[in-house]
């Protein structure tokens, strides 16, 4: 069976932004996307790497409603591992008024036991605003209160091409000491190589 790692975080953190970008980094110019959405129906859909950037991110909130997984081949010395690389629904504090989300939202949480590997990627340029606890949410918090207890965790600070990334950057080392954090930025493609030699070591 091939191994899960799961990329977790608020809506608008930068989650398909990053599955697209490193797909990329791993050398894919054409990818497969398997949607499985919370009732259980599945579709896999052919795009360009460029082609899915366009279709699957984008600043709107909760546009990712359904696990969107991608399985790509991690090259490393004279070997390789394959992988799923799986996109998920926003995490959000509260009650979301549309029966959609709140589904989509619980399809989340129900997989991160399954994976082998979580990225739980956090929007830095916010942690400076309002604390990494307020960048994150209760309800994300919660989750890498779990996720960091049972192995394969790791935070992602995404956005580090933002002015204000690098103080949020310390706050988040200080409110999580003791847990790996990489300082990334899905857009540029900073910090992947880093993002390349964890996932190694759990897939």
């Amino acid at each position: 069976m091939v191994s899960r790692c799961l990329v977790i975080g608020k809506t608008n953190v930068g989650k398909s932004l990053f599955v697209l970008h490193f797909a990329r980094f791993l050398g894919m110019s054409h990818i497969k996307v398997t949607s499985l959405d919370p009732m259980g129906n599945r579709q896999v859909q052919a795009y360009a790497v460029d082609v899915a950037v366009r279709d699957l991110s984008g600043t709107v909130p909760h546009q990712t409603r359904r696990l969107q997984s991608v399985t790509l081949e991690l090259p490393a010395g004279k070997g390789s591992k394959t992988f799923e690389l799986v996109d998920t629904s926003g995490l959000m504090d509260g009650i979301h008024a549309d029966i959609e989300v709140r589904r989509a939202m619980a399809q989340t949480l129900a997989h991160v036991r399954e994976a082998r590997a979580i990225l739980h990627m956090v929007d830095a340029s916010k942690a400076a605003e309002r604390g990494a606890v307020g960048a994150i949410g209760e309800v994300d918090y919660q989750v890498a209160q779990f996720a960091q207890m049972r192995g394969g965790y790791c935070i992602l600070a995404n956005k580090m091409d933002l002015p204000t990334a690098a103080e949020g950057l310390e706050i988040i080392r200080r409110e999580f000491a003791g847990h790996l954090i990489i300082p990334i930025s899905a857009l540029y493609g900073h910090g992947f190589k880093e993002v390349k030699r964890f996932v190694w070591s759990w897939v």
